[in-house]
């Protein structure tokens, strides 16, 4: 991956870090929601992620959330469509969190 490229993904990752799961209170990249954010040629912007739980109610609040969070990106022509797939494999587990996240959740580092 070109340098530009990964600076935007990497610009993509720290704005999804505004996106906070409504249920837990932390952001969907420091609970290891985000599996991989990947950019086309055309610098539109896909996201595969996943939730806490599969019958999670607000996977489209979420989703929306993605897509506000990074509407001022491609306002300013920095990304181009982004698109958001959820997926259950492999299916989300506490050991993905961040250090930050157990330590807001209370979750012990096992």
């Amino acid at each position: 991956m070109s340098d530009e490229k990964q600076e935007m993904v990497d610009r993509v990752y720290a704005e999804l870090e505004k996106v906070i799961d409504p249920e837990l209170g932390v952001d969907i990249v420091n609970l290891g929601l985000v599996y991989k954010v990947d950019l086309d040629d055309d610098q539109n912007v896909f996201i595969e992620m996943t939730l806490t739980s599969m019958g999670c109610p607000l996977a489209g609040t979420i989703v929306s959330e993605i897509k506000n969070a990074l509407k001022e990106l491609q306002e300013i022509g920095e990304i181009g469509e982004v698109d958001v797939e959820i997926v259950w494999s492999p299916p989300w587990d506490k050991k993905m969190m961040s250090r930050y996240a157990k330590i807001a959740l209370g979750v012990a580092d096992n």
